[in-house]
């Protein structure tokens, strides 16, 4: 019996020990995946998924180890959120890893990515409380790198919203006067010719004519006659008010010598039952609502009439009040104001700007592609014209496409002080807010400004930072810009990516960039290569970055990049 009790005790010891007494071994590699490796920048962040698989008889019963991912890079490195898991015999609330079985262990993986952290590695630190014991495990390594693609976003290449100048070289002005006749009656009566209205006309023709800068394309003479009597009859006077009419204005053209008037049209309106309804929806006349009733009722106008007349109460006072007012001929004069040329518009600029309107000024910027001359007439139109929001966002708009940002968010701070629901304004300092990282502003800034047709790149780039390269592409639509690219590849569409970089204008060291790494994408090493040539030739530093990049691991750069 003895014996046999001093095995058993032996035997249960040796479990104990070796599920509670001994400390942990040594975790390896092996025991760990993770996704995706190597790891890749989403938005701003390294995300990745690191998911271990403990072995049996591993995981001591009284240990709880603290697991914290590390990523190393050059001198530095950068600890991640520290994640616990437990042995079946602590008290605790974190995960429980059993000592005969083992179990999968899940380990979330999230950095800020710096530029700094392309090439990397990814180490597991371990550490163990075990009772009243703690000590550290060696660390592991369990991923290489990191894809940084998605990290050549930037709102900087993001072309600003201008703030339209409304400047017209041709406007089109209207002048116009009314002849009023009696009832039944075509002939136009002396005082009809000397209202003030009918005067008025007469001298704004004559100024038009002597003037240079204006010039009247076309007169027009429409006659009518009120609906009331037979429509024959009222056929026959809108046509003698129309005629009566027409030779009036050829006489006073005539004595006021006007030649150039473009050309003189006539016509005449038999009854004005359009008119005659404006009026009657537009008075104070008892039941009123009846009488247009009538009128949407009866389509044919003699039964028109003759329902109206019917209403005995009222049609007294149509004919007081509405129909004399339809018995009228409207002399219309369609003026063109010519407006100044391009040469002295720049020429103004140049010698007195003073002299130019705001939207002239505004104007005047869009005639150059030299951001300095933008820059000087811009400040010009904030000095002149300070209460203007336009010439704030516009000079900032120039400074943010010159690099100075600091100097466009003030501006565009001064241009919100004046106007601040400017869609244009709005969307601007969206774009600083992403410079700054600042994406809730960003977001908010951008909603404020929907409907802005500059909107879709800006957006664009806010979704690539948020992670949504998907989002990313629809925003973007057709545009043809780095950024729009840069989604279409993280999203793995890389022939409209190479469409879209192909397509782009002035193509600069980041386009040939991305050509370069949908190049080794899609295994093509002569794009590679001559895509990386480009890039390297506009901006030598696009050297080292390729040199860490992942995305060419396969590749020999060693004849491009030295």
């Amino acid at each position: 019996m003895k014996k046999t009790l001093g095995l058993t005790l032996t035997v249960a010891l040796a479990v104990a020990v070796s599920g509670c007494g001994k400390k942990m071994n040594q975790f390896k590699s092996d025991y760990f995946t993770t996704n995706p490796n190597p790891l890749e920048v989403v938005g701003t962040q390294i995300p990745a998924t690191v998911t271990g698989n403990v072995p049996a008889k591993f995981f001591v019963k009284n240990a709880t180890v603290t697991v914290t991912p590390v990523l190393v890079y050059g001198n530095y490195q950068t600890a991640g959120a520290p994640v616990a898991f437990q042995g079946e015999k602590v008290r605790g609330n974190n995960t429980v890893v059993s000592y005969d079985r083992g179990g999968n262990v899940t380990i979330p993986v999230s950095f800020i990515y710096m530029p700094e952290m392309q090439k990397s590695e990814l180490f597991l630190d371990f550490s163990v409380t075990q009772g009243n014991k703690q000590y550290v495990l060696p660390r592991v390594k369990v991923a290489d790198g990191v894809i940084a693609t998605a990290a050549l976003a930037t709102a900087a290449t993001v072309e600003p919203a201008i703030a339209p100048d409304a400047f017209q070289r041709i406007i089109n002005e209207k002048y116009s006067a009314d002849i009023r006749f009696l009832i039944n009656q075509a002939n136009i009566r002396p005082g009809e010719l000397k209202t003030s209205q009918m005067e008025a006309f007469n001298k704004d023709l004559a100024a038009v004519h002597a003037d240079t800068s204006r010039v009247i394309e076309g007169i027009d003479v429409s006659s009518y006659a009120s609906p009331d009597g037979s429509y024959s009859f009222n056929e026959e006077l809108a046509q003698r008010r129309e005629q009566n009419t027409t030779k009036y204005v050829e006489g006073r053209l005539k004595k006021d010598k006007i030649t150039e008037f473009g050309e003189l049209t006539a016509s005449f309106t038999p009854e004005d039952w359009e008119g005659f309804q404006k009026l009657v929806a537009a008075s104070n006349i008892q039941d009123k609502q009846l009488i247009l009733s009538v009128l949407s009722m009866y389509k044919d106008p003699e039964e028109r009439e003759r329902e109206i007349r019917n209403l005995a109460n009222v049609f007294e006072t149509l004919a007081d009040e509405i129909l004399p007012q339809l018995r009228y001929s409207r002399i219309t004069a369609s003026v063109n104001v010519i407006g100044k040329s391009d040469a002295e518009i720049n020429a103004l600029f140049n010698s007195d700007p003073a002299k130019l309107s705001v939207d002239e000024l505004l104007y005047a910027a869009t005639l150059t592609d030299d951001l300095n001359r933008q820059k000087a007439i811009y400040t010009a139109c904030t000095k002149l014209y300070p209460n203007d929001f336009r010439g704030y966002n516009n000079l900032g708009v120039v400074l943010y496409e010159q690099g100075d940002f600091e100097g466009a968010k003030a501006n565009f701070a001064k241009a919100e002080k004046i106007s601040p629901r400017a869609a244009e304004v709005q969307m601007n300092e969206g774009l600083i807010a992403l410079l700054k990282q600042d994406y809730s502003a960003a977001k908010s800034n951008f909603g404020n400004a929907g409907g802005l047709k500059e909107l879709g790149d800006a957006l664009g780039v806010y979704y690539l930072k948020q992670g949504d390269a998907a989002a990313a592409v629809k925003a973007f639509g057709a545009s043809k810009t780095n950024n729009a690219a840069l989604a279409q590849i993280l999203t793995k569409d890389y022939s409209k990516a190479k469409n879209t970089l192909s397509a782009i204008a002035k193509p600069d060291a980041t386009t040939y960039y991305l050509m370069a790494v949908l190049g080794a994408r899609t295994n093509n090493s002569q794009m590679v290569t001559s895509s990386l040539r480009e890039a390297v030739k506009l901006d030598p530093a696009m050297a080292k970055q390729a040199a860490n990049d992942i995305e060419f691991t396969k590749f020999n750069l060693t004849g491009v990049l030295n």
